[in-house]
């Protein structure tokens, strides 16, 4: 009772920041002599969907739009006497762009003034930020499938899938944000597949590091989702149906519309394949996958000061885990190769993992003024996953079962003052979770079934505060701190400071950055006790708890802007104490977070973005040298091993990774997209035969979709993702059905109809 208390006491009083999502848009309007021009009537638009505002500039000549969700815009500037005047803008979270509009007398044969990039890069951010738009997700090849997560991994350096996980910058832990409210989640590697179907997003926002105090603690990549709304339609809904080779299937119905004080948008998705999940060997044997889902949106604006947004998504998925078919292989059988003991005998698992995660989110944003903002918005979220194996498994027939419920939220107050911009707020949830464990020995050891049933509960409260100070046009200092206490099977303080410089270079508006900071990674509320605990003595293993992980983060880079062109770089480096990983109780599918004392990731990365060329083309680049190295014991979770003494390679270490890709217009109403992708090989467990060296094979694959409408209602395109079916074994760590290969060739075609009701 007391804990159904606390959840609807969080419920109600706790809420998460929309404001972190947002930003404002400033400008200075003045004539040929730069004088300011008063009453000038500025008007903002929306890129990809009809949601438009407006303001007026004032005696200075300036005017501030606030309270603007991220995303691409275009600002137009009108005055009596003067042309007209355009510019593009990219908010991105946290970001205040400054624009300044030198509007020309209105003569006879001038009637537009177009300035600015066709693509803006922000420049007060000390933020590496990739933004993928919903167009990208429709063209670039596979990405819009529902557990595809191509439209991360093909735009952002050093994000990268292996052994059935998203990694990036060197990590696991990553957040997923709607409206920049977080969906909390303290597990680890027990999810496949994104938080949010790519067909329901709008834009998505990859932050990597380096962020203010408000953006939270997940040190190695944040996931903003701008959904869509309903504002880019009026009463038409959208089906996409799909079918291809691995009798796949990926199909969705969505319909939205709005007023000018409402909006809606729903959807409901089911998709299914014989190839879910990576293989453990070339061949593709027990991996068949499906699902469903659903996604909605509401947003009423009660009046010009209050907005109500109700968000909410839903999904199920099941997985089936591929196994080894080959009794002589370095998997099943007791060899040279792996020093006569089998790594991970799958050759009698028929096992399969069954997820579920409910997400709802409702928000009220109170504008007091353009300049001052709170936001309240209260969350709740469960997600589950649920591993089971046969009964007839050999040796050991497992099963590990969880449920997470996280009730909460936060509340945030945005203030942007003359020049400072300043976030402050509370962010708190509350967790109970519940986990089952049982093992079934049918190997003839003689050993007992069990089964242990954990429900261990924890919270989180944090306060942050972060400021952006800017002394001058071209300078940008932020600071800020996140005082957080957690309370699970440890409790801890810690207060995390940030502080960061962005400088711009008048006239070429190239922008360098510094950053320094540190982190706090809440832990999973995993616990063992009797016949668990018992299980894992018997395998030489031992258990102690888990302590949050710690993280302090240098960085530097910039930004160079070129006619259009956005070429961004930066240099990291992330030094860990109590980095979390996982690992296998002994020759079961029971799998552990643990933590290992110390962790070192440094990198370069570029990305970059060009214009549409001659309004046809663009072509987009990501590029990562990355090191990922840890060293000493484990410090939390099973304790079965510690590393060499020194520095060695994570087994997801990949020291460079390569996307390059891009799509161009051709006659006939008709796209074609692709993209190249190079890795140059996953650190090698078992150096010698058949992969000789530390790291395991470089590999390329190249994916192509060619799209072509017929007319306004219908349109269709041809996937086809490893085009040349160039297969290698990715990395041979033990994960969800041992080691891993890439994915085969996949071809499906698109189908999409677009109508009115």
């Amino acid at each position: 009772m007391i804990r159904i208390i606390l959840l609807m006491q969080l419920l109600l009083l706790a809420a998460a920041s929309r404001a972190s999502s947002t930003g404002s848009i400033r400008g200075i309007v003045h004539d040929p002599q730069h004088r300011p021009v008063e009453n000038a009537m500025v008007m903002l638009r929306s890129k990809t969907s009809e949601w438009a505002a407006t303001a007026n500039t004032d005696a200075s000549g300036q005017f501030t739009l606030g309270g603007i969700s991220l995303g691409e815009y275009t600002v137009t500037v009108v005055a009596p006497g003067f042309n007209q005047a355009v510019q593009n803008a990219r908010v991105i979270s946290g970001s205040q762009p400054v624009l300044h509009f030198a509007l020309s007398v209105a003569t006879n044969r001038e009637a537009v003034n177009v300035s600015g990039a066709p693509e803006a890069a922000p420049t007060d951010s000390v933020t590496p930020t990739t933004l993928v738009s919903r167009l990208d997700v429709e063209r670039t090849p596979g990405a819009d499938r529902s557990n595809s997560l191509a439209m991360i991994t093909d735009y952002v350096p050093g994000a990268y899938f292996t052994h059935d996980q998203l990694h990036i910058r060197g990590g696991h832990q990553t957040s997923w944000l709607i409206d920049g409210v977080p969906i909390p989640n303290t597990n680890i590697a027990s999810n496949l597949g994104p938080q949010i179907d790519p067909k329901d997003i709008d834009y998505l926002e990859v932050d990597r590091g380096s962020y203010g105090a408000e953006f939270g603690d997940r040190t190695y990549g944040v996931f903003n989702v701008v959904p869509r709304t309903g504002f880019e339609r009026y009463r038409q809904a959208e089906l996409v149906l799909s079918a291809g080779n691995f009798y796949q299937s990926n199909d969705a119905l969505s319909f939205g519309s709005h007023t000018e004080n409402f909006a809606y948008y729903a959807s409901v998705n089911a998709n299914r394949s014989n190839l879910g999940i990576q293989t453990p060997v070339p061949q593709v044997v027990h991996d068949a996958e499906n699902g469903y889902g659903g996604f909605g949106s509401l947003i009423f604006n009660v009046d010009p000061s209050d907005q109500l947004r109700f968000v909410t998504s839903l999904r199920k998925d099941y997985y089936q885990i591929p196994y080894d078919p080959f009794p002589n292989d370095i998997e099943n059988a007791p060899i040279a190769a792996n020093g006569f003991q089998a790594q991970y005998p799958s050759l009698s698992l028929r096992d399969g993992d069954h997820e579920s995660d409910a997400a709802l989110n409702f928000s009220w944003v109170h504008t007091f003024n353009p300049k001052l903002l709170l936001t309240v918005s209260p969350f709740f979220h469960r997600n589950t996953a649920d591993y089971a194996s046969s009964p007839n498994d050999f040796p050991v027939s497992t099963t590990q079962n969880r449920t997470s419920t996280y009730g909460g939220g936060q509340v945030s107050f945005a203030a942007n003052l003359p020049k400072n911009d300043l976030q402050a707020g509370l962010y708190s949830f509350y967790q109970q979770d519940n986990e089952l464990f049982g093992a079934n020995f049918n190997d003839g050891s003689g050993n007992l079934p069990f089964s242990d049933k954990e429900n261990p509960s924890g919270s989180l409260t944090a306060f942050f505060v972060d400021d952006k100070f800017k002394p001058l046009s071209w300078l940008t200092l932020t600071a800020g701190m996140r005082p957080t206490h957690f309370s699970g099977g440890v409790s801890e303080n810690v207060i995390s400071p940030r502080f960061g410089i962005a400088l711009n270079v008048p006239h070429l508006n190239w922008t360098f950055r510094a950053f320094y900071g540190h982190y706090y990674q809440a832990p999973p509320l995993i616990t063992a006790s009797g016949p668990l605990l018992q299980f894992a003595n018997a395998n030489n293993l031992g258990f102690i708890k888990l302590n949050g992980e710690r993280d302090e983060e240098h960085q530097f880079g910039a930004t160079i802007p070129f006619r259009g062109w956005i070429l961004d770089v930066d240099n990291f480096r992330t030094n860990v104490s109590n980095f979390f990983d996982h690992n296998n109780i002994g020759e079961s599918n029971l799998f552990f977070p643990i933590t290992i004392a110390h962790a070192v990731i440094r990198g370069w990365e570029l990305t970059l973005r060009s214009p549409r060329i001659a309004h046809r083309g663009q072509i987009h680049l990501a590029y990562s040298n990355q090191i990922a190295e840890a060293e000493g014991a484990i410090s939390g979770g099973l304790t079965d091993f510690s590393l060499p003494v020194g520095l060695s390679p994570l087994d997801h270490d990949q020291r460079n990774t390569l996307n390059f890709g891009g799509d161009v217009a051709i006659p006939w109403r008709t796209h074609i997209s692709t993209n190249v992708y190079y890795g140059s090989g996953f650190t090698n467990a078992f150096p010698g035969q058949p992969f000789p060296g530390a790291s395991l094979p470089q590999h390329t694959t190249f994916d192509v979709s060619v799209a072509k409408d017929f007319g306004e209602s219908f349109s269709a395109s041809l996937n086809a993702m490893n085009v040349a079916n160039r297969r290698v074994e990715l990395d041979n760590s033990v994960t969800f059905g041992g080691f891993h290969w890439n994915a085969p060739r996949e071809i499906y075609l698109e189908l999409r109809y677009r109508f009115h009701y």
